[in-house]
Parts: structure tokens; C-alpha cells; sequence
């Protein structure tokens, strides 16, 4: 069986992510920071190591000689209050794995590197592709600008695969999140949700899409070295949302602005043009949002469907 190591495999992403190797044959080796009690579904082995430790990073790889490696961990909420470990994990943690990765005797055949629609800030250029420049408006974003600089570095040695995911969601996403805390107000029946800023558009994505994407651009040699948007070319605002959560559960409710909640840092909209993946790793029949949005507010209240 071909062999491939997830990092951060117990995250949001992670989780799906192993699945769909899982499914597809693969021998899955992920990457935790903490042990994981019980294990991973679709995971065959669980290696305990922190991104900030270059040797131990390079013993999971000897240990693992993965063919493919799709890189999601990472801290990934934008608001995250130590700027500090941003930098660390995102960045530093990053380079410590590529360093590891170049090491290996056998290096692997494609390294997928997460990175973020959050890269091209506040462009206003219509539907953004990956020629758009970067213009990050916030650290996070900055740390996934320098993220992608530094796999240039190692480009010569290992063939890198750039994705840069616009928003998506699905069951199991932190509340943090805004659809999933929308989502956990009408599983509740809260009459009331406050939220930050109302003026935004997002390209939504449903979770399953995202990581399909994912294995088919590392199985797929014409990827290697490339950039790809990962996205669905269609943006929604804050208030097609809503009308839609609304509609799909039956539960009407009051949105108040809490001003602690609107950042002046926020991206107003992001779209992007989904035309270099699909052109490389092919179309998918995607969950429409409507349908992600039933598959989470009708979700089990524990487990994963």
C-alpha cells in the first residue's frame, strides 16, 4: 500500500483527511502533538512529535517513509491570541518539516503544503486566481505569505504542492468558526446570536471537497510544483447565509453586532476562481452550501456522519 503521513490528523481537516486515504488503500501515518486515546479512524499508526522539534520530527520520518505528505497542521483561526505561536507553527514548524522531509533517504514523491485564500488580503479583483498578489491583512496571513516563500526554498528538493483553501465548513469545526457557530445556535434553539462584522462574502467549501481535492492533486504528477485555489468560484454573504440556516432548519432568530467581535482586520470578501484545480485534478460533484448546511444542523450530537 502506498504509504502517506497527515500532519495535524487530529484536527477538523485532519480527520476527513485520513478517512479519504484511508478509503482509497492507502497506509495512513499521521501526526499528532498529543497522544490520541483510541486512535484515528482510517489511521493506521499515530506518531507523537511537536513541530518545534526538528529531531523528532525527523525520527516520524524515518519511521514513516512516506510517498505522499499533506502538511495541515497549523494554527488556523485568524483571531488566534498568541501572535507569537502563529509564527512558530505555522512558519518555523513548516520549515523544521520540510528540512526533515529533504533529509529523508527517500524523499517523498509530493508534499501538499495548506495554505491559505488569506494570502491575497483585501484584493478587489473580482474572482481572485493564484496570479493574484499577496496583500495579507492580518498575521495569520502573513505567516502562510512567509510559509509559502519558504517552500520555495526546498523546491529543488522536494516536489511541493501549494493549496490555498478558501473558507469551508462541515460537522466537527470549531465554533470559532462562524457557520459552525451559526449552526450551534439553531441545534440550541438560541433565540439570539450576536456576530461581528455583517459586510463580508465568503467562497464556501464543504470539508469533503476540500480533502478529495487534496488527494487528487498529490496523486496527480501535474500538480507537483503548482499553486491551486481551492475553492468553488461562488460567494456568499454573511446574510445569504443566514437566510439560508434559517430556511434549511425552520428556526427563525435575532443577529445583534457585538462590537468585541468586529475586527478592523477583516477581509470584506473572498472568491476565488476554481479554474487552474479543476483543469488539473478534475471536476467533483461538491455538497452545495444549502447541503452542507443540512448535514451539520441535522448531524448526530456526537460522531461524524
Amino acid at each position: 500500500m502506498p504509504r502517506v503521513l497527515i500532519t495535524g490528523v487530529d484536527g477538523f481537516t485532519g480527520r476527513y483527511q485520513a478517512q479519504v486515504f484511508g478509503s482509497a488503500g492507502y497506509e495512513v501515518h499521521g501526526l499528532v502533538r498529543d497522544p490520541v486515546p483510541g486512535g484515528i479512524e482510517g489511521v493506521s499508526r499515530l506518531h507523537v512529535a511537536n513541530l518545534s522539534d526538528p529531531a523528532a520530527l525527523a525520527e516520524v520520518v524515518k519511521q514513516a517513509r512516506p510517498e505522499m505528505v499533506v502538511h495541515l497542521a497549523g494554527i488556523a483561526f485568524v483571531q488566534h491570541g498568541d501572535v507569537g505561536a502563529i509564527y512558530e507553527v505555522n512558519l518555523t514548524g513548516t520549515r523544521h518539516l520540510l528540512e526533515a522531509l529533504s533529509a529523508a533517504a527517500t524523499p517523498p514523491d509530493a508534499v501538499l503544503l495548506a495554505s491559505s485564500a488569506n494570502v491575497y488580503g483585501n484584493a478587489t479583483a473580482g474572482v481572485l486566481d493564484e496570479s493574484t498578489p499577496f496583500a495579507p491583512a492580518n498575521d495569520y496571513a502573513v505567516s502562510k505569505v512567509a510559509m509559502e516563500y519558504v517552500a520555495k526554498l526546498h523546491a529543488n528538493r522536494l516536489p511541493i504542492i501549494i493549496g490555498r483553501p478558501f473558507n469551508y465548513t462541515g460537522v466537527g469545526q470549531s465554533e470559532s468558526f462562524l457557520i459552525p457557530k451559526i449552526v450551534s445556535h439553531i441545534r440550541r434553539r438560541l433565540p439570539v446570536i450576536e456576530l461581528g462584522n455583517l459586510d463580508v462574502a465568503r467562497d464556501f467549501l464543504d470539508v469533503r471537497t476540500v480533502v478529495e481535492y487534496y488527494r487528487r492533486l498529490l496523486e496527480n504528477p501535474a500538480a507537483r510544483g503548482g499553486t491551486f485555489n481551492i475553492c468553488s468560484g461562488i460567494a456568499y454573504t454573511l446574510q445569504q447565509v443566514l437566510d439560508m440556516a434559517r430556511e434549511v432548519s425552520g428556526w427563525d432568530f435575532e443577529v445583534r453586532i457585538n462590537p468585541a467581535f468586529v475586527r478592523s482586520s477583516e477581509v470584506r470578501s473572498l472568491c476565488g476562481s476554481p479554474a487552474k484545480l479543476i483543469g488539473t485534478a478534475g471536476p467533483t460533484a461538491q455538497p452545495t452550501l444549502r447541503e452542507t448546511l443540512r448535514w451539520m444542523i441535522e448531524a448526530p450530537a456526537a460522531g461524524r456522519s
